[in-house]
């Protein structure tokens, strides 16, 4: 079963940064594809940005240039970094983890979530 942690959320000025971390268990970090996503009140979930195992990084349009998404497959962690925070960046913040097991299909496991908000 694998297991996401996510931390580093809280309250935030407007132009302010944070980094988000989400530590990973129960998988083989370094085969998964991983990403975050956010919902803010009212609204559905969406994808912020997501790092394949391998390949190019990806960046919703409302986050590019302003976000980072990293990893460290020897810390089994999953990073966000965020600058030039605006209010509406406030949401929860989600992990994402597609994992493939035997059989070749993919499970997709979440996090609980870490509420960031940005005040201004």
């Amino acid at each position: 079963q694998v297991q996401l942690v996510e931390s580093g959320g809280g309250l935030v000025q407007s132009g302010g940064s944070a980094m988000l971390s989400c530590v990973s268990s129960g998988s083989t970090f370094s085969t998964d594809d991983m990403g975050w996503y956010r919902q803010a009140p009212g609204k559905q979930r969406e994808l912020v940005a997501k790092i394949p195992s391998g390949g190019s990084t990806y960046y919703a349009d409302s986050v590019k240039g302003r976000f980072t998404i990293s990893r460290d497959n020897r810390k089994n962690t999953l990073y966000l970094q965020m600058s030039s925070l605006k209010p509406g960046d406030t949401a929860v913040y989600y992990c994402s983890c597609r994992t493939v097991v035997k059989g070749g299909f993919a499970i997709d496991y979440w996090g609980k979530g870490t509420l960031v908000i940005v005040s201004s």
